[in-house]
This record gives C-alpha cells, sequence and structure tokens, in this order.
C-alpha cells in the first residue's frame, strides 16, 4: 500500500499504525515495532522512517519519507485477511485521500 499522508507522522504513531493494523485485521505480533530513522544522516530527501512489526504469520513493514510525505506499507502473512480492509484502515489512519495497492 502506499500513498500520501496527511498527519504528523512520529516514530509513537507509526508504532500505533502498525500494532493497530495488525489488530484490525486480526493479525497476532510476537514483538514489539521496530522503528529506525536517519536522524540526519544522509539526503534530506531521504529523512523519515523505516519500521518493521513481526507477526506469527510473518511481518509488516512501514516506510515513510517525512520531506514527500510518502508511505509505503508491506504487509506480508500467510494468513488470510480482508484487504478491503487494510486499505481502508491504511487510508484513515494516514489521512491519505487514497492508497494504490496491489495483493499476490
Amino acid at each position: 500500500m502506499e500513498g500520501l499522508y496527511a498527519i504528523d507522522v512520529t516514530r509513537e504513531s507509526l508504532a500505533q499504525y502498525l500494532a493497530g493494523l495488525a489488530a484490525h485485521l486480526d493479525l497476532k505480533a510476537y514483538g514489539e515495532p521496530v522503528i529506525y530513522s536517519p536522524a540526519g544522516q544522509g539526503k534530506a530527501q531521504n529523512q523519515g522512517f523505516d519500521a518493521f512489526l513481526p507477526l506469527i504469520d510473518s511481518g509488516i513493514a512501514a516506510y515513510v519519507w517525512s520531506s514527500a510525505r510518502f508511505f509505503s506499507v508491506v504487509l506480508y502473512t500467510c494468513k488470510e485477511f480482508d484487504e478491503a480492509e487494510a486499505v481502508r484502515f491504511t487510508c484513515e489512519f494516514f489521512g491519505a485521500a487514497e492508497v494504490e495497492s496491489m495483493a499476490f
């Protein structure tokens, strides 16, 4: 899922998103979200967050670019889930007008 966000994305809000998405889709996490930020290292356009939530059946990875206000989320799991609900939850959480997604 990818889109442009309208909220203030912080470490805390990104952790809330990952845990909230897993709970909303009834996916079981076995750890806490791990979130990294380059904290000023590298190019300004690459600042943001890289995050991961481990799931019993795999994981959710999220990438956020602060200057572009762009996010990309990969939900990888062997467990079935409602794709439309994942997109809806993500749109609402990030305040995105639309989210592009692809399932395979």
